[in-house]
């Protein structure tokens, strides 16, 4: 299931992408298929391991073209152990509203970004979020929980203070909303409950079969209740003179 719409986020055969807290791997993967070069990065040991073994599995099974290349590793998002200017393309998908300095992960970022680069960075949407944080504080008072809720408008500002210009965003996930209210309303660990189990069957149809009703359903509903919040933004070029004056000064 993917956040990231890699219709208004171009991908092309050999960038090199930094998918940032990469989790279970969802986006490291597809750019994976589409021929990118790939280093997924989590500091969660465990699931860095797991996404390794998928990457392995995927070139075993031929799912990646020729020249497409795959390294999982731990690392830190507030001191990412790549030089300046090192990759075409950043993903950040449900990680920065767990993160104190976000600012400071914006400018990592930025740094290991590219002149002219692109970077997707999709959070929780503020709408559904606060529902979730109002009917249960288990759901995010728990350790490495989420500790924000941004409002659009917020995240946007903070992505042109960091040096990037915003090109496009939208809202994903709608059908996933009820369920997370339903879960925070039954309780964040009872997956026993019947309204929770029944949902989550319709999602699990849902991403298996991806039938056009739920498809129209999702599209439509984006807008009001979508999960999450998506920006895409670029990183832009220095003037020439500005880039001279650096260079200079080096």
């Amino acid at each position: 299931m993917l956040t990231v719409d890699f219709s208004r986020f171009p991908l092309a055969p050999g960038d090199r992408v930094l998918d940032l807290g990469c989790g279970a791997g969802r986006h490291a993967f597809e750019c994976y298929r589409r021929g990118a070069q790939v280093v997924a990065l989590d500091r969660n040991g465990e699931e860095i391991r797991e996404v390794a073994k998928w990457f392995a599995a995927m070139k075993e099974a031929g799912e990646a073209p020729a020249g497409a290349t795959a390294t999982a590793m731990e690392g830190d998002a507030l001191a990412l152990p790549f030089p300046d200017e090192s990759f075409d393309v950043v993903i950040i998908s449900e990680v920065m509203e767990h993160i104190p300095d976000d600012k400071g992960v914006l400018a990592e970022m930025v740094r290991v970004l590219k002149p002219g680069g692109r970077i997707a960075i999709t959070v929780p949407r503020y709408g559904p979020e606060k529902v979730c944080w109002t009917l249960s504080d288990a759901y995010h008072e728990v350790e490495g929980g989420h500790i924000r809720i941004y409002k659009a408008d917020e995240l946007l500002a903070k992505i042109r203070e960091a040096g990037l210009r915003p090109y496009g965003s939208h809202h994903a996930h709608a059908l996933h909303s009820p369920y997370w209210w339903l879960k925070c309303a039954f309780g964040v660990d009872n997956d026993k409950a019947l309204p929770v189990r029944a949902y989550h069957k319709l999602l699990v149809w849902d991403i298996m079969k991806k039938p056009l009703a739920t498809r129209v359903a999702e599209q439509a509903l984006n807008p009001l209740i979508g999960k999450s919040f998506v920006a895409y933004a670029t990183k832009p070029h220095l003037p020439r003179a500005a880039a001279g004056a650096e260079a200079d000064a080096t």
